[in-house]
């Protein structure tokens, strides 16, 4: 069987998706046997084809910045996105295009949350939020099979500043990771009851934890990127014993000689873990569009692939579709691309960006998840 390195070295451009509008792609899921979605700087929620990019509509209900999408694993035609509004929406993917969501889940009307996710088991759903009176930081929970109702309840003692993003097991409906402003990724078991008791275990990672990924065999490690492009990978099977938690760490990602000629990345997109190969896939960038996926393990980052001449800006999200063995990417340039294997359809030449003023002002990463940062921390054609 072929492996993924040999799958990603035939990887080249195959299709373009530009919409009428600049604005930032910020997320994207994947819907197994349907389309993706992508969440954009301009609130909306998009749907593409997943394998032509074919814009198949839109939603627009959220009156705030959005902190990702993610279909329900049980129910194809539900589609939830969370945003600073206040609010955790299901779109029914059958009815693109109106502003009525399915289902509302709201909290307390002070909470704007800034990460978000959806149990393996399709049970929970769990929103963190930003600060509150400078002072707190929620884990906000609901039953996701009775939206009518409120929040089943909430964390928050675990952390003490915005909490940039909240990832389930997997596979353990009641496993929860959270990284924060705050430097910490904390992880919990849900079925133990209180806060204090669900804690299991607080990994710091010496900054402002932006990106958290489950990774490793049965999902036992957890990978952390931070906005100083700092990476730490962790074992969490060391968690009763005297081995440290670490598996591999660098202070800044921006200074290994990863490339050609000694040359690194400006910065790191995020991370996925791929089940049928076993191996962990980060995705790094270059100011200027470039593209570069490495394998992380114990030894360090290793160099797969370079995707040059698709991106003329910044990459925000991706997302590896193992079934097509094709990677998606969306980035600050407002284009969706799809790079498959065997052979490309299209051109390398890059696209001018087409960022706009207002875009610019919003976001000055590549790799937080939201808009609306404070200060003090600082449809479509396809071809």
């Amino acid at each position: 069987m072929e492996g993924l390195e040999e799958k990603l070295q035939g990887l080249s451009l195959a299709r373009r998706s530009r919409p009428e509008k600049p604005t930032y792609l910020l997320d994207v899921a994947l819907q197994p046997a349907g389309p993706l979605a992508v969440s954009c700087s301009d609130f909306a929620v998009r749907l593409h084809s997943r394998d032509t990019l074919e814009p198949l509509g839109e939603y627009r209900g959220h009156r705030g910045p959005l902190c990702g999408v993610v279909f329900s694993h049980a129910s194809p035609d539900l589609l939830y996105s969370a945003s600073a509004d206040g609010t955790v929406r299901g779109w029914d993917v059958r009815r693109p295009g109106t502003a009525a969501a399915a289902q509302v889940f709201r909290g307390d009307p002070a909470h704007a949350y800034s990460g978000f996710d959806l149990s393996c088991g399709d049970t929970l759903l769990c929103a963190g939020t930003e600060q509150v009176d400078g002072e707190d930081s929620y884990l906000v929970f609901w039953d996701a099979r009775k939206p009518g109702d409120g929040p089943l309840g909430a964390y928050s003692e675990s952390h003490s500043d915005d909490i940039t993003q909240v990832r389930f097991h997997p596979r353990d409906n009641d496993r929860l990771a959270s990284g924060s402003m705050d430097g910490l990724v904390n992880v919990f078991d849900l079925s133990r009851g209180t806060e204090e008791d669900a804690l299991l275990a607080t990994c710091n990672s010496d900054s402002s934890a932006c990106s958290v990924c489950w990774a490793g065999a049965a999902y036992s490690q957890l990978l952390c990127l931070s906005p100083n492009e700092t990476l730490h990978l962790w074992d969490l099977r060391r968690l009763d014993t005297d081995e440290p938690l670490a598996v591999f760490g660098t202070a800044d990602a921006r200074g290994l000689p990863l490339l050609a000629e000694g040359g690194a990345v400006d910065y790191l997109v995020g991370a996925q873990w791929l089940e049928e190969a076993q191996k962990l896939l980060v995705v790094g960038g270059e100011n200027g569009g470039d593209l570069h996926l490495m394998e992380c393990d114990g030894g360090g980052l290793r160099l797969l692939k370079t995707l040059g001449g698709g991106h003329a800006s910044m990459v925000r999200c991706f997302l590896w579709d193992a079934a097509k063995e094709a990677l998606v990417t969306g980035g600050e340039d407002a284009q969706l691309l799809l790079w498959k294997t065997g052979g490309g359809q299209l051109p390398t030449g890059k696209r001018e960006s087409r960022k706009s003023e207002t875009v610019l002002r919003l976001k000055s990463r590549p790799h937080k998840k939201h808009s609306y940062q404070r200060e003090k921390k600082e449809t479509g054609k396809t071809e």
